[in-house]
């Protein structure tokens, strides 16, 4: 039962039998809120009974006081044993939810995060999250649990007078269609509604992502406008949800109202034939008012856990996406990288990115890729630390395909400085120390001072326990790239990928951060790519990869000597560099 729980909520096997333990328990509070019937049923007795036999009605005062004040403690501990099962467990599954997708997420290959946004993400991370908290704590148990006490209670019901309790129970059957017999209408207009919202979210994300951009192309007005247009489209969504959905409940509610009627013209029936006794009677009229409240209640919250499909898809889309995986138990033989006749596309039913692509990166040498821009370089030294993986051919490391490797066991031989630099809202000196957590501050002061960073952070206020901002806002460019050189080399793994890792330093600092490269990569198997035909000038191979295929390899010198696209390559740069000195000049 848990399993089938687990699939249809998208629950943790936790989650599951707490939502069942919770249900049960409000089952029994439903239940005993009856409990109060029949105290006022046996006061009204003893009422009626002290008339017949002359006795003081308050000769069995205090009997019916203890057993009120009983009865207020049995649901008062009823109630708190459901509030812990149903609230405490709630929220313990609302952190363990967002923890099982923050893991989940963290295994997944980079393809996944290609196919979605980061706003998309973010909003299922806490919107949907948010979303499914309320349902779980205030209605899918409230629900289930109002349909079995109902059931149960509607037996009893039918057991004392089948023909009362038909009056009190006729309308619930209607009203039941009248909500879920509409649920494909509330579906359309409340799925509708989610996804406008999504699209004010999305919007939002896209403009301070891009809020340089905005600012510099003077679009301030018109992406105002779009955003304005995109929240009255929302706000106008919301408001068809609310009405369609709306119109049916209260529908749906104001015909359980006529079921006291018909159980009045019943009950007066049935009292005045003799066929009912009139205590009777009022405990039928008792029943009636309180077995509609929590029905009304349900009403509502089944309308309410119709959008909650919605969420569960997309929590359970991400839940049950394809893993990376692979043994833990990895030790290669030597750190020589193998590419052997690779393909690899994005998206399966797109042209290749990486066509037939082999060559040999070997331990203790310099292999550089190069090529026209999306030649696929980036591409294939993601791959070689298993980013994504490759969909035909095989990439081994030490004589071991990568593809049969943990994706997190692999990456600690992996050093990495990406084109794109990420930093943390934290210190420089914490920044640096996430290559090699645990790093003594000499370490990480050491790699700093090899990266070139010593000369911009002395002269910053807080020195390297200065805040950077939200990913180094604060610092330039070049700053940025040469902390994150820094932290590949404090990680020190055996294999270094840099990609375009000097773009943003001038020239003077670019060469400094070579001479430190160059040293402290003895050894290694490093993986650079570069347009800069100096930066790869020392390297001791050279991979051309062209349109996705490898064009040629070599030495620098044998390419520039029998080569073709890379000799053009240099000439290129050599006449605009020639150009540009010539002009300047």
């Amino acid at each position: 039962m848990t399993k089938r729980l687990q699939h249809i909520f998208a629950l943790s096997e936790r989650g599951a039998r707490d939502l069942v333990k919770s249900t049960l328990w409000t089952v029994i509070c439903n239940i005993a809120l009856m409990l109060p019937i029949g105290v006022v049923m046996a006061t009204v007795q003893l009422l009626l009974n002290s008339t017949v036999t002359g006795e003081s009605p308050l000769s069995h005062f205090w009997l019916y006081t203890g057993l009120s004040a009983a009865l207020l403690v049995l649901l008062y501990v009823l109630h708190y044993f459901q509030y812990a099962a149903l609230y405490n467990a709630t929220f313990l599954e609302s952190a363990n939810r967002r923890i099982g997708i923050a893991e989940t997420l963290r295994r997944l290959p980079l393809s996944f995060f290609g196919k979605r946004d980061l706003s998309d993400l973010t909003a299922t991370m806490i919107s949907d999250c948010a979303q499914l908290d309320q349902m779980f704590s205030h209605h899918i148990p409230v629900v289930i649990a109002s349909c079995i006490s109902t059931t149960i209670i509607g037996i009893m019901l039918f057991i004392m007078n089948w023909r009362m309790a038909l009056a009190i129970l006729w309308v619930v059957p209607v009203a039941l269609v009248l909500t879920v017999g509409t649920k494909k209408l509330q579906d359309k207009y409340g799925s509708r509604s989610i996804l406008k919202k999504r699209a004010v979210t999305d919007h939002i994300q896209e403009g301070l992502e891009t809020i340089r951009n905005i600012k510099a192309d003077n679009l301030e007005e018109s992406y105002l406008a779009e955003l304005n247009e995109k929240t009255q489209i929302a706000e106008q969504g919301c408001i068809q949800a609310e009405l369609v959905g709306g119109s049916f409940i209260s529908t749906a509610q104001a015909f359980l109202k006529v079921g006291l009627a018909t159980t009045v013209l019943v009950g007066i029936t049935q009292v005045t034939s003799g066929k009912l006794d009139f205590l009777f009677f009022l405990g039928f009229l008792f029943a009636a008012a309180r077995i509609y409240d929590p029905i009304s209640q349900t009403l509502q919250n089944i309308a309410a856990t119709f959008n909650a499909k919605l969420y569960i898809d997309r929590m359970r889309a991400i839940q049950e996406e394809p893993v990376q995986s692979g043994t833990e138990h990895f030790t290669p033989d030597g750190f020589d990288i193998v590419f052997s006749h690779v393909n690899f596309s994005y998206q399966g039913d797109e042209e290749g990115v990486l066509k037939d692509v082999s060559f040999l990166a070997k331990q203790g040498e310099v292999t550089a890729l190069v090529g026209p821009s999306g030649g696929g370089k980036s591409t294939a030294a993601k791959l070689a630390a298993r980013f994504w993986d490759a969909g035909a051919g095989k990439i081994t490391l030490g004589g071991v395909d990568v593809s049969s490797v943990d994706p997190e066991t692999l990456l600690k031989y992996y050093a990495i400085v990406f084109q794109d630099v990420v930093l943390f809202r934290d210190t420089i000196m914490e920044n640096i120390r996430l290559g090699r957590r645990g790093a003594s501050d000499e370490e990480v002061l050491a790699a700093a001072k090899a990266a070139h960073c010593d000369e911009f952070v002395q002269v910053l206020p807080g020195k390297y326990e200065t805040m950077i901002g939200e990913n180094g806002a604060t610092l330039s460019g070049g700053e940025r790239q040469r902390i994150s050189i820094a932290r590949a080399l404090l990680k020190n793994s055996p294999i270094v990928l840099l990609d375009e890792a000097t773009a943003s330093l001038d020239v003077e600092n670019e060469s400094a951060v070579q001479k430190a490269l160059s040293h402290l990569l003895q050894g290694k198997t490093v993986l650079i790519i570069a347009h800069r035909m100096r930066t790869v000038a020392g390297a001791d191979k050279i991979v051309v990869l062209e349109e996705g295929r490898v064009a040629e390899q070599g030495t620098p010198d044998e390419l520039m000597k029998n080569g073709k696209f890379f000799r053009r390559m240099v000439q290129l740069q050599q006449e605009t560099t020639a150009w540009t000195l010539g002009n300047n000049v």
